[in-house]
């Protein structure tokens, strides 16, 4: 008898974790962007954006070991303050598009932070090289997703050095800072 209700006890606190339901939410390539600022010259700042972002978001609230996030960004959707720059962003002095079309994310762990914010580890590709990053993202709604949402937006940022991704020309007049700051909308699946 109290092997049973060991038994019970044990299946009625694992029955909502094992029915946790796992969503996927792909992300809305029309209402997401990428935006670098960096410093140019020693002190002026000088800013892109990259649309185009297209991938998925798949959340298990009750297994954050499952929560997984995949971005790819088509390097020809770059776009600079002025004509010069996006040619020169685009050449091979940086980022070299015609070799290399897209930038790709993949996440490896999301963490909460609490209060809607997340920590997300995963490994960023540019060009031929893939480095670790952490992202530190927050909700919009500065909360965990609804269960019933069909829809999620948040805003992460990171910063990475430029030359560890071999986009190291002009050294000397670009720092070797980028400020990484996403805008990411996703739908339900």
């Amino acid at each position: 008898m109290i092997r049973t209700a060991c038994l019970a006890a044990v299946i009625l606190l694992i029955s909502p974790v094992a029915h946790a339901e796992t969503k996927t939410y792909a992300i809305n390539t029309q209402q997401s962007s990428i935006g670098l600022s960096w410093r140019a010259f020693g002190h002026n700042f000088s800013q892109a954006h990259l649309n185009g972002v297209t991938g998925y978001i798949t959340l298990n609230p009750s297994q954050e070991w499952q929560d997984h996030i995949e971005v790819k960004i088509p390097v020809k959707t770059l776009v600079a303050s002025n004509a010069l720059l996006t040619y020169q962003l685009k050449s091979d002095l940086f980022f070299d598009a015609p070799h290399y079309p897209n930038i790709a994310f993949s996440s490896s762990r999301v963490s909460s932070l609490g209060e809607g914010k997340f920590q997300i580890i995963g490994t960023l590709s540019v060009k031929d090289v893939s480095r670790p990053v952490i992202l530190i993202a927050k909700l919009d709604n500065g909360e965990i997703v609804a269960p019933t949402s069909n829809t999620m937006a948040l805003h992460a940022s990171t910063a990475i050095s430029r030359t560890a991704f071999r986009v190291d020309r002009l050294v000397g007049i670009v720092d070797d800072r980028v400020d990484i700051e996403l805008s990411i909308r996703a739908q339900r699946n």
